[in-house]
């Protein structure tokens, strides 16, 4: 039985976001978590809670069952509100500057034995 997380808003492109995730989709939950917490972009610690949050309501779901064969199931990242800021530029222009943020929602599931 699977367990949702999502976390909403966060302020980093969706962009530097996908390259966290990409790496630890399909990773064992221990693994990506071991992942996160030792790598330098600071996304990463954001998405490390997310994983913990994840496995906590995969708890609560499926109380007395084992967790450590926890896998990231689904991991994706989509676009959210984009802020526009305006930059002075030279001769009494101005530039535009987006600030970017985005979605993600994690799903961790019990790895599929084969028979």
């Amino acid at each position: 039985m699977e367990a949702i997380a999502r976390l909403n808003n966060y302020p980093t492109s969706p962009r530097k976001m996908r390259l966290l995730v990409d790496v630890i989709r399909g990773m064992d939950v221990e693994k990506a978590v071991n992942f996160l917490k030792f790598n330098a972009q600071h996304s990463s610690l954001p998405l490390e809670k997310l994983v913990l949050s994840a496995v906590a309501n995969w708890r609560v779901k499926n109380e007395g069952l084992d967790e450590s064969n926890l896998i990231v199931k689904t991991v994706f990242v989509d676009n959210a509100r984009t802020i526009k800021r305006m930059m002075p530029a030279p001769q009494g222009r101005a530039y535009r500057k987006l600030k970017r943020s985005n979605h993600v929602t994690l799903v961790v599931d019990e790895k599929q034995t084969k028979n």
